[in-house]
């Protein structure tokens, strides 16, 4: 077994470009429609907070979540905000040797390959082991509005948190190759990982009055989850759209 290769990294780097090119061209048509109601926003509220559905996809390891996300946030100012930032999310993903340490790949390839030397498995065989992710994040920092359009307020924020993962393998039936990479990876039967991450966000909310709007937002953040098992870093997605509250008096001055 080998190292990804550099052709399969480019397929992985364009899937990684495509759900954002889609994500900004469908925000550009949105703020474009509501561009002819623009106008200085002349009522802010001192909090706001958000609830919607998130999808959190890892492409580099075929992984795609979906779950909840929360924010909430305080306004010191009509152009920033400090707040907290939460998602909880679930998938599935096949764990192949290709994502593996080095180390890893070269241990399974010779003990693959003296079980099909010696006909314990065949010729054909390759290790897909299926697991299960729950993924949490946490966040929390300044967010820098525009608001310049009365119905429509563009933000932009740094990502800096963390992720709690944790991952549940569980082989084939049959492929006693598999149980036991199972068992020597994941002796209680999941494993889990913290880890911090990086990266930059943004969106807009819709605004159908002061109080209630429309929020569209994406992360793209960097992080290495099971260094330990995973050879590679990430790049991590995350979409969301909900409805946005906003609540207390005005602080337009």
């Amino acid at each position: 077994m080998s190292t990804v290769q550099p052709p399969r990294e480019r397929l992985r780097q364009w899937r990684l470009r495509i759900p954002g090119a889609v994500f900004f061209a469908a925000l550009a048509v949105l703020i474009l429609a509501a561009a002819p109601a623009s106008g200085q926003q002349t009522y802010v509220t001192r909090f706001d907070a958000f609830g919607g559905y998130t999808y959190l996809n890892s492409p580099h390891i075929g992984l795609p979540e979906s779950g909840f996300h929360f924010q909430a946030a305080v306004r010191p100012k009509t152009w920033v905000s400090l707040g907290f930032d939460y998602s909880i999310s679930a998938g599935d993903l096949s764990l192949t040797p290709g994502l593996l340490l080095p180390s890893l790949q070269q241990t399974l390839g010779a003990q693959m390959i003296g079980l099909i030397k010696a006909g314990l498995l065949p010729a054909t065989y390759t290790l897909a082991v299926p697991a299960h992710s729950r993924t949490q994040t946490f966040a929390a920092g300044p967010q820098l509005s525009y608001r310049r359009f009365k119905s429509v307020t563009l933000f932009l924020r740094p990502d800096l948190g963390a992720m709690h993962e944790v991952a549940t393998p569980h082989a084939p039936s049959g492929d006693f190759f598999a149980q036991g990479v199972v068992t020597t990876l994941a002796p209680t039967g999941q494993k889990t990982d913290w880890v911090a991450f990086w990266g930059i966000g943004g969106g807009a909310d819709f605004n159908f009055s002061p109080h209630v709007g429309l929020r569209v937002q994406m992360d793209v953040v960097h992080d290495h989850m099971f260094s330990d098992l995973l050879t590679d870093g990430r790049n991590t997605v995350r979409v969301s759209i909900g409805p946005a509250f906003n609540f207390g008096h005005n602080i337009v001055k």
